[in-house]
């Protein structure tokens, strides 16, 4: 096997890219399973750039479920050049604004409101640096202790088989970066949260595929141990509030909604993170 100092970017992409696809159609599959194939998703494919080829991608949404209002499964990848006035805040963008991006999201918000609203995203980016980024976080309208509890002791488990360093250290940063100043308050119970990994390619896409797998595993087991649990209207009005809460965030502070509007990503397939219904007070 050759050694990932010397691998061929472009071999690389194509790891990275294919792995992001096969994540999405995994999620999906998954998904559909807990809603008994009685709803499907409904699929869009995109492009950047309508006169040339700057890549584009896939966005699949199912609403209106048994078990899910809303949840959306993007997969992009994207070339090209950043704008000028974005280049410079972009890694090793500042002299060169040449790009190549690609990344996976997920966003769930679910019918029942005792179930979290959960996120997950990895991204890939190559300029005259390449690194990944990424991390997954859990929105629950009223905090279940042991649920919570649980979710870190899975990540922490993850984290520990790369790295006993990951998890204090993304969970700091997660915990930073899912913080609405505005409001002085935290958009959830946390997670992970990473960015500019580009010291071992071989070692840190291991990180990400793992943390992706581990994400299956999360939302599959929180979704069937909750998803028959009684609720009121009381609840359901508790979980609109809440969803303000992560409107605010997502188009205030998002890193990756605002990356995606300012390099011609797909709109729809940008705010699709977005819950369908939300309420303020």
């Amino acid at each position: 096997m050759l050694k990932t100092n010397k691998m061929d970017l472009e071999i690389k992409k194509d790891l990275v890219s294919n792995w992001f696809k096969l994540l999405q159609d995994a999620f999906c599959n998954d998904i559909s399973d807990l809603e008994n194939h009685k709803i499907k998703f409904k699929t869009t494919t995109w492009k950047r750039n309508l006169k040339k080829d700057e890549g584009g991608g896939e966005y699949r949404i199912l609403k209106d479920g048994r078990v899910f209002d809303k949840v959306g499964v993007n997969f992009s990848k994207v070339y090209g050049k950043f704008p000028s006035k974005f280049q410079k805040n972009i890694l090793g963008a500042d002299k060169d604004s040449r790009f190549w991006a690609s990344g996976i999201s997920v966003v769930m918000h679910m019918k029942n409101p005792l179930i979290p609203a959960m996120h997950f995203n990895t991204r890939y980016i190559c300029t005259t640096q390449d690194w990944f980024g990424g991390g997954m976080d859990v929105t629950p309208s009223k905090i279940d202790k042991t649920e919570k509890k649980e979710f870190h002791r899975i990540l922490k488990n993850t984290c520990n088989r790369h790295n006993k360093n990951y998890y204090k250290k993304y969970k700091k940063w997660c915990d930073k970066y899912f913080y609405l100043p505005h409001r002085k308050e935290s958009r959830g119970i946390g997670g992970i949260f990473f960015d500019y990994k580009k010291n071992n390619f071989e070692k840190d896409f291991k990180f990400v595929r793992d943390v992706g797998v581990t994400f299956q595993l999360i939302f599959n087991k929180i979704i069937t141990k909750k998803i028959k649990k009684k609720w009121t209207t009381q609840d359901k009005d508790m979980q609109y509030i809440k969803r303000g809460r992560y409107t605010e965030f997502n188009l205030l502070y998002d890193r990756g909604t605002k990356f995606g509007l300012q390099t011609g990503g797909n709109v729809e397939g940008i705010l699709m993170s977005l819950p369908p219904i939300a309420k303020w007070k």
